[in-house]
């Protein structure tokens, strides 16, 4: 039995280094690189928030050349679809403060002035997300007061009458806004304003006839808070 076992062991001893020279060499498999988890932007839900910036009018205008400051307050709805597309809706009003300015002069010391100091708009948006990004045009009702259209002679209010709707027009605008967090996001956006032309039908002899146009271009920043219904961001692995 003795011999039976010195004999199995050397055997062993000699034969191991054989098997393991018929082995295959032992492949060296690489780790594999980390990648960060894609994070996933949701602008689906509802927002509230305000805006500042500057309006001005366009040619052949009677309000003020100037650019006059303007804040104001928005709200809308947002709907994510299609991964990176966005629609939605929005209501924005506006409050405009600033000098009327000189006015348009007419033969005679007739002048006439106009300075609207509140701006109103509802707009459908349209726009496409990179990310925390979304690129936007929107469009749609725009609305203004037109109680500060004035005429005067020889600075004395005198009666005049105009026709056309110069309180209800279009409005045109795109931007950018830019999510901070979840919850608050950040926008820049330059939207345009159009009410048609003013056409004087009474007045002082030297302004009857006389047509100007009803425009503004306004630039602004703006902060929203978003209530998202869809969930906040999320990271993809």
């Amino acid at each position: 039995m003795k011999k039976i076992l010195l004999g199995t062991a050397a055997f062993v001893a000699f034969a191991a280094p054989a098997f393991a020279a018929d082995l295959p060499a032992r492949t060296y498999t690489k780790a594999p690189v980390y990648k960060a988890p894609e994070v996933i932007y949701n602008w689906t839900g509802f927002y509230l928030g305000g805006h500042i910036g500057g309006a001005f009018p366009g040619g052949n205008s009677l309000s003020s050349n100037d650019v006059r400051f303007l804040g104001g307050v928005q709200g809308g709805a947002d709907y994510q679809f299609s991964n990176n597309w966005v629609i939605g809706a929005e209501a924005q009003y506006s409050w405009l403060t600033g000098n009327s300015g000189n006015g348009v002069a007419f033969p005679g010391g007739t002048v006439a002035t106009a300075n609207a100091d509140q701006l109103g708009s509802v707009t459908g948006r349209l726009g496409y997300a990179f990310g925390p990004t979304l690129l936007y045009a929107k469009g749609g009702y725009a609305w203004r007061n037109n109680d500060n259209l004035g005429v005067t002679t020889g600075g004395v209010p005198v009666a005049f009458t105009v026709g056309g709707d110069h309180r209800d027009g279009y409005t045109l605008g795109a931007g950018l806004e830019y999510m901070l967090t979840p919850n608050w996001s950040i926008k820049g956006e330059y939207q345009y304003y159009n009410f048609g032309n003013s056409t004087f039908l009474t007045g002082p002899a030297p302004i009857v006839g006389s047509r100007f146009r009803d425009d503004e271009h306004t630039v602004k920043l703006g902060i929203n808070y978003r209530f998202g219904w869809g969930g906040p961001v999320v990271a993809k692995y």
